[in-house]
């Protein structure tokens, strides 16, 4: 967008307000131009979203070292591609905390890749290999679809990708899709910490795709397409990126969507966005449901073989992609 600004000096405006008899034309005729620049923010289609987490999920369990990883990669490169975006693929071997070697690969889309003023939008693409979670015991080694945990969060950054692609914001943006995230810890076996979650943020947060890579920050989407969730400012995107979480919960509640993003604290989550912090030291924000009243703090559905796309409402991901796009096209 071009802007325009003339600036007079403030002497010239003082002499044109005390000019004789003819004043008032001159002022009038010499009086500064001021352009108002509205911003036009593009709409984001829910329904194009719902589609894009369909398709990721009609691969199957998105597992790393199976067939069904290796042609959702292709295909949200592809994407990510075909809107524009200079698309780095980031391979790496990561050990499991199983000692299982995950063939990885994280999916970078760079938008405007020579804009310094740059902003990261985050969601992993992987999906649990077990339901681990799921009421029925016989269930707890069977991969999920992953259609919330995973595909949600891609589904609505695909379809702000397709947006930037017709239409170019202010700033430079970097849409990183992290694997290996969810290979954590099995629930029966406690033995790992932390460290077996988010393998592929860690290995980015250390080699990021661009040396000396320094967003102004970042947003994780994890889980954002269920039915009727609440999104509080989570303990650690409260703790390490405050302003960024009030630009977005402002922004929510400008728009209309106080109800699924509460204005509230929520309680902790280990994510993507706490390795990208300590190792990279960008700060970023976890967008993720928190139900303070439910038996775990996610979705109902998490890490069981429900969630699949029963488990998705094309209104959040819209609440959730509406909110993010008007931010990242609100920066100047």
């Amino acid at each position: 967008m071009n802007k325009k600004y003339l600036l007079l000096l403030a002497g010239v405006l003082y002499m044109a307000a005390t000019s004789s008899c003819s004043g008032s034309k001159n002022q009038s005729k010499d009086a500064p131009i001021v352009e108002t620049v509205q911003v036009v923010v593009p709409a984001f289609n829910a329904d194009s979203a719902y589609q894009y987490v369909k398709g990721q999920v009609d691969f199957g369990p998105r597992v790393p070292n199976t067939t069904a990883h290796q042609q959702c990669g292709d295909y949200l490169a592809a994407e990510l591609e075909r809107h524009g975006a200079v698309v780095t693929n980031q391979f790496a071997d990561l050990q499991a905390y199983t000692g299982t070697i995950l063939k990885s690969r994280n999916i970078i889309g760079s938008f405007q890749p020579e804009n310094k003023k740059r902003v990261a939008l985050f969601a992993h693409w992987d999906s649990r290999p077990w339901a681990d979670h799921d009421p029925d015991k016989a269930n707890h080694y069977t991969p999920i679809l992953g259609a919330n945990d995973g595909a949600s969060g891609v589904g609505v950054l695909l379809e702000m990708a397709r947006l930037f692609g017709e239409q170019e914001p202010n700033i430079g943006v970097d849409i990183i899709f992290l694997d290996s995230e969810d290979y954590g810890t099995h629930v029966n076996d406690e033995s790992a910490g932390e460290e077996s979650w988010c393998l592929g943020s860690q290995y980015w947060a250390r080699n990021p795709h661009v040396q000396g890579y320094n967003p102004r920050y970042g947003i994780l989407l994890d889980m954002v397409g269920g039915h009727q969730p609440t999104f509080y400012r989570e303990y650690f995107s409260e703790k390490n990126a405050r302003s960024v979480n009030r630009k977005v919960w402002d922004m929510a509640k400008k728009l209309g969507y106080g109800s699924f993003f509460v204005d509230e604290r929520g309680g902790a989550a280990t994510d993507d966005h706490i390795f990208i912090y300590d190792i990279a030291g960008i700060p970023t924000i976890d967008i993720i449901p928190h139900d303070p009243t439910g038996r775990y703090s996610f979705d109902a559905n998490w890490h069981t073989i429900k969630d699949d796309m029963d488990n998705i409402n094309p209104a959040t991901l819209g609440a959730v992609g509406t909110v993010v796009t008007n931010v990242i096209y609100n920066e100047k």
